[in-house]
């Protein structure tokens, strides 16, 4: 669910605190350490391996260490190797030995092995869905100052997930913790909150500072609201070249919305040069991921001639791709030109 943290837990540098090279004569004694049984040092030489530390890479070697360490208890090590088994690196997929090995680490008071535990939960990977359990394990973990299980319980709250019932005030409760400690996603939904005015009083410069936050750390989603609140002038002074900008940069990453909006600013010519072959440029790219709005928008162009060769049967093939969306103008434009069509036969 949450992938950003387990990429960002995939890279974690934990040993020493120091991502450089070990001597070989520290490496050799951690390993000896490890071979005797030490706990600690079982841990570290596995990490030595996940990260390629002054070791040959290799996931199976680090998993290996991990459990070692884990079989003596160490929490961290079980929540490693409970991670491995629910992404199946280094060892074959499986969600129900990764909820044995989560289950133990959260049993020591864990915060990572927590939220883990809770998503598998909230999933029904390896056990049972259970939305109450998955609650509880989010809610555990958010309170032990974990952002993404802070973020998680937030978007939990907002829109009423499982058995948890919906209350914005809540919501936005969550979504501020987890945002003071730089979580993007929930810095994204905080100024949605505000620019909304659900939980909290409507405030659309607290909006921007919320999704600024979050656009800096590459957000798309924020990108693309930051891009709106600067296009419409909430928030921040009206500045097509600033709405532009942001748009774009959303645009880049894939974000529809970004270009169907930046498709727009195009085609009628605002803040920029109007130039309909870039608007049906970023018209496709938001059509193609099956949006209607776009979807509609493409046929217009095809059917007008702007920006592309005038193209009525591809028109009407956009126009019913918007039809089937539930785009009500796509409907009536494919009805239209399909009797049109009909009648000329």
């Amino acid at each position: 669910m949450i992938k950003k943290f387990f990429l960002s837990f995939l890279f974690l540098v934990l040993f020493i605190g120091s991502a450089k090279a070990e001597s070989p004569e520290k490496i050799q004694k951690l390993r000896v350490a490890a071979e005797q049984g030490n706990a600690e040092a079982q841990f570290s030489l596995g990490e030595m391996y996940d990260n390629g530390q002054g070791v040959a890479q290799s996931s199976a070697e680090a998993v290996k260490w991990y459990r070692l360490a884990a079989e003596q208890g160490n929490a961290a090590a079980q929540t490693r190797v409970g991670w491995r088994y629910s992404i199946g690196n280094g060892v074959k997929k499986d969600d129900a030995e990764a909820v044995t090995w989560y289950q133990l680490a959260a049993a020591q008071g864990n915060i990572e092995a927590q939220f883990y535990l809770g998503d598998m939960y909230y999933e029904g990977r390896g056990v049972k869905q259970d939305f109450a359990e998955a609650r509880k394990c989010s809610h555990f973990a958010a309170e032990q100052g974990n952002a993404e299980a802070q973020y998680l319980l937030g978007f939990h709250y907002q829109y009423g997930v499982g058995t948890v019932k919906k209350d914005d005030a809540e919501a936005v409760k969550w979504y501020r913790l987890a945002a003071d400690q730089g979580d993007a996603l929930a810095q994204c939904n905080l100024g949605a909150m505000y620019e909304n005015g659900q939980g909290v009083r409507q405030d659309y410069a607290e909006a921007v500072k919320w999704y600024r936050l979050a656009a800096d750390q590459g957000n798309s989603r924020a990108q693309c609201n930051l891009g709106a609140m600067y296009e419409f002038g909430q928030g921040v002074r009206q500045n097509y070249a600033e709405a532009v900008k942001w748009y774009r940069l959303a645009a880049d990453q894939g974000n529809a919305v970004a270009q169907f909006f930046l498709g727009l600013i195009y085609y009628d010519g605002e803040g920029v040069r109007q130039n309909y072959a870039e608007a049906v440029k970023y018209f496709r790219l938001a059509a193609i991921q099956g949006d209607s709005a776009p979807q509609f928008k493409l046929g217009l162009c095809y059917e007008s001639g702007k920006g592309v060769m005038q193209n009525k049967a591809i028109a009407k093939e956009w126009y019913g791709k918007a039809c089937d969306n539930g785009n009500k103008y796509g409907c009536d434009a494919y009805r239209r030109l399909n009797t049109t069509t009909t009648k000329r036969r």
